[in-house]
């Protein structure tokens, strides 16, 4: 009996949290993001300047816009740009985590929402290309403080009164495969169709329930084999190996010709990458849907994440330009990273500051098995910004590969990136041919520390700090 006493308390304690942290993360503040309009901004490889002529030639001069002066220049392709980028959130009242009660990641699983983000970014440029956009981009409102609030207050008294009520039933999440997709009108038309159809499936992949490919039921449970659960925080690092193994289990045809690298010490062995390219021989590219750029027959796209350290225990300011010229190019997929304990998923920047996409908003659980799930919540309306400075130095780069031939492009143009400065002692990451086992980096280790989360030579000598080796 005191044992279940016992248990009933810690329901009780985990519900309260949940439901603190559902009230906490639900106050979206209209707060103004402030745009230079004399400098460029970059979004994912995209340019995007705000500055424009009138007809009697330069504007007034004007440090700042904010959100209702985005009427200038190409301001609107930006904003349809950012907002076509998949948001993925906090979100609560979906069935309970694999080995925990909790129906609610508020508070804890940022960074895993980051990771959803970056990984997301890859899909869309594997199925529909940098140039998409979302046609219904513009028509999303910012997001409202009042009504907000008011329903995360009546949401805190709803859980607290269902505290000890059985949780939800998991739901059965079968994603209408991308396959489906017919062909009507002109070509335009149909192309169009294929990637509205790419564009639900995606999401969908990314659902809230034990059966999404990609959702976070699924990272959570490949999770709990590194020693994480739910409740716990996830760094970049871990982050990246969860994601590798989530990308390689999906059972959709559709994810069948997309696989995921992650590097070894700050290091990527090329060799190793091109045979990620190679299509394994029970997974033939006939089972891998079509794109707009499709690889060659034999190979297969790779998502290459790299967990770096740019600092101490601060961001070294030497990495402020590599960090941007990283977000330069389209090949990109993001940085995931944040500050202390507060997780975000960067994607471009403007003069000193970045530009991000925040998970620490809680929306309502949504059901994506239905056909027509609504997909509003799944795209933000309101880029936020951050200093350089104010970055937390541990991160995980994403980079999007959809050949070896294309692979063998970014392995040159980032060499040059990754030159150091004269300021700079160490580049960033470095590559190196030939596979990591040539360099003896997993001697004497069993096959599973062999995945986590960085692999070194017992031999060397080095200062660890968190999941990250300083050289």
């Amino acid at each position: 009996m005191e044992n279940k006493g016992s248990d009933e308390v810690e329901k009780l304690k985990t519900k309260f949290l949940s439901a603190w942290h559902n009230v906490k993360y639900s106050w979206a503040l209209k707060l103004k993001t402030s745009f230079s309009r004399n400098s460029p901004v970059f979004l994912l490889g995209k340019c995007y300047h705000f500055k424009v002529e009138d007809e009697e030639g330069l504007m007034d001069p004007c440090d700042e816009t904010s959100e209702e002066d985005f009427i200038l220049g190409n301001v609107e392709d930006f904003r349809k740009d950012f907002t076509s980028r998949i948001w993925l959130t906090y979100r609560e009242e979906f069935p309970p985590m694999p080995g925990s009660t909790l129906t609610s990641d508020c508070g804890w699983g940022c960074m895993l929402r980051a990771g959803q983000m970056m990984l997301a970014q890859a899909l869309m440029l594997h199925f529909m290309g940098r140039d998409w956009t979302w046609s219904e981009a513009l028509t999303l409102q910012p997001l409202d403080t009042k009504t907000r609030t008011t329903t995360a207050a009546k949401r805190l008294v709803a859980s607290l009164e269902t505290s000890l009520q059985g949780s939800h039933n998991s739901l059965d999440q079968r994603p209408k495969s991308v396959h489906q997709a017919q062909a009507q009108g002109s070509a335009e038309e149909a192309d169009e169709h294929l990637k509205e159809m790419y564009h639900r499936t995606l999401v969908s992949w990314f659902g809230d329930s034990p059966s999404a490919q990609l959702g976070l039921h699924r990272l959570v449970r490949l999770g709990l084999s590194m020693g994480k659960q739910a409740g716990d925080w996830y760094g970049p690092a871990v982050v990246a190996h969860i994601l590798k193994k989530a990308v390689e289990e999906a059972m959709d045809p559709g994810l069948a010709g997309i696989t995921a690298y992650v590097s070894q010490d700050c290091t990527v062995y090329s060799a190793d990458v091109m045979d990620s390219h190679r299509e394994p021989k029970d997974r033939q590219a006939s089972d891998s849907p079509q794109n707009n750029q499709p690889a060659p027959p034999s190979s297969r796209a790779v998502i290459i994440l790299v967990p770096v350290r740019l600092g101490g225990e601060k961001t070294n300011p030497d990495y402020f330009n590599f960090t941007k010229s990283i977000l330069s190019l389209e090949y990109c997929i993001g940085i995931i990273g944040g500050k202390p304990k507060q997780a975000c998923y960067f994607v471009g920047f403007q003069d000193d500051s970045l530009i991000y996409m925040d998970p620490h908003y809680c929306q309502s659980f949504v059901d994506v098995s239905t056909s027509d799930f609504p997909l509003q919540s799944y795209h933000c309306p309101s880029p936020k910004k951050m200093p350089f400075h104010k970055m937390d130095p541990s991160c995980t780069i994403g980079f999007y590969s959809r050949s070896a031939q294309d692979f063998e492009k970014i392995r040159q143009e980032l060499s040059k990136v990754l030159q150091p400065s004269a300021k700079e002692k160490y580049p960033a990451f470095t590559f190196v041919q030939g596979h990591g086992r040539d360099y003896d980096l997993s001697a004497g280790l069993t096959p599973e520390k062999r995945e986590w989360p960085f692999i070194r030579d017992p031999r060397r000598t080095v200062t660890t700090a968190g999941d990250f080796v300083l050289l």
